[in-house]
């Protein structure tokens, strides 16, 4: 076989071996590709893998209905693995502009490398068929719910109840390619000058309506391509995320508490966006706490970063009240579909109750450590009314001392409480804000 036929035939096997790590195993689309790629012969295969990754998750709801229309019975669960495969063949016919015999001969030599040779001739079949009969099977399809828009039943469900008039826009909108963002950093240059900096460099980018911050970039580059990168010159952030700093109404000197910090873009947003804060960044995974002090040595920042669990201040916190807090809570991820696709096959219904609890304990466990005549910022990158102003409806009703401050913009939709943005809207993913101040 030539050196380029083996290539692919590594790429296709690695992508049915991630699409099983996250179907089967309920493992992360990040960690496991990450490996999988680390095995790429060569590093310009990533972004081959990387397309059928991500494609076969973005539609995996649509590619198993068509999957199973072909089987005349059921793969064994030990040949979840072809399954997946099929996946990635189905997804390739489908989505992606390689020649249709290129996709079925790469796809049926891909069997050899996960050493099931029997399966060639069952893989080469149904590739075929679905080549004879993608019109057929499309009517056939479209009449499943969970095909015609890729999703699980139980997110449509709850689109269709929370938001009655725009679920088909949300449900399009997950299954749309995000695009890049990027944050300015306002300290350093201003948005146009930076804007011009990446036109000199062949990258085009457009600005967003209502975040100064944030430019929208034509085409997604890799980020050492972006001009000042490494010396915090600019930020990969979506424009949504980057209404935290704003929201928070920082003044210098201020004492404030980033509850659930990691990654740590709205961190180094917020030290970016207000000198000589005193800024206690908490997370209750040591890993991803590393990930927000790689984000602010490259920023030039600095903050106290502690591991800890927000929900329990007695093993972290040292006594000393906060003027602002930010509770960027644990959730879903249901705003962010776009950019983390496994979200669909990872999360379940009963996951929501779960969160549900999960955000109303940081909620409670951090009120006490607001100062009187502070404020704190809600926010979670969901769509779900749940976990969104039903939250923030409990905890006012709760709190006698606490009182919406409310949101006035143009972004988003408000809601009772709060303000949400629904993904796809300006071209920001889907996040929700509240903002409470604490009576004195």
């Amino acid at each position: 076989m030539s050196a380029a036929g083996k290539k692919k035939q590594t790429v296709r096997a690695l992508a049915a071996q991630v699409l099983l790590q996250v179907s089967e195993r309920g493992q992360s689309l990040n960690r496991t590709l990450a490996s999988a790629q680390q095995q790429l012969a060569r590093p310009a295969d990533s972004a081959l893998l990387q397309e059928m990754c991500y494609g076969s998750l973005r539609w995996y709801y649509r590619l198993d209905v068509i999957a199973s229309m072909l089987l005349k019975k059921p793969l064994k669960q030990r040949d979840q693995d072809i399954f997946c495969l099929l996946l990635v063949g189905l997804y390739q016919l489908e989505f992606m502009h390689i020649p249709t015999h290129a996709v079925v001969k790469e796809t049926v030599d891909a069997v050899q490398a996960l050493r099931k040779q029997w399966a060639k001739g069952l893989v080469n079949a149904l590739l075929r068929e679905y080549q004879r009969n993608a019109e057929r099977l499309r009517t056939q399809w479209q009449q499943d719910e969970e095909a015609r828009y890729a999703h699980p039943a139980w997110i449509i469900e709850r689109l269709q109840q929370d938001w009655p008039q725009h679920y088909q826009q949300v449900l399009d909108a997950n299954n749309q390619r995000p695009p890049m963002v990027v944050r300015v950093n306002q300290q350093q240059t201003t948005t146009a000058h930076y804007r011009q900096q990446l036109r000199e460099q062949g990258i085009d980018a457009r600005l967003c309506e209502f975040v100064d911050s944030a430019l929208i970039l034509e085409q997604a580059v890799n980020v050492y391509e972006l001009p000042g990168f490494d010396e915090g010159l600019v930020s990969v952030q979506d424009a949504a995320a980057q209404l935290a700093a704003g929201l928070l109404q920082l003044q210098p000197g201020m004492r404030v508490l980033d509850a659930c910090c990691a990654p740590g873009g709205k961190t180094l947003h917020m030290l970016q966006a207000c000198t000589q804060l005193q800024l206690v960044g908490l997370d209750i995974d040591a890993d991803r706490l590393a990930q927000v002090q790689q984000n602010l040595d490259r920023g030039g920042s600095s903050a106290e970063l502690l591991v800890g669990d927000a929900a329990i201040p007695a093993s972290w916190w040292d006594g000393r009240v906060f003027e602002r807090i930010l509770v960027d809570a644990p959730c879903s991820g249901s705003g962010v579909i776009r950019r983390h696709p496994d979200i669909k096959l990872l999360r379940s219904n009963a996951d929501i109750n779960n969160l549900q609890n999960r955000q109303a304990d940081i909620l409670a466990a951090v009120w006490p450590l607001l100062a009187p005549g502070g404020m704190l910022v809600y926010s979670t990158c969901s769509v779900f009314r749940q976990e969104n102003e039903q939250q923030i409806n409990t905890f006012l009703n709760r709190y006698s001392d606490a009182r919406e401050r409310r949101i006035d913009a143009q972004w988003g939709f408000p809601c009772e409480s709060g303000r949400q943005i629904l993904p796809g809207t300006q071209g920001m993913d889907g996040f929700y804000y509240a903002c409470v101040e604490k009576q004195t």
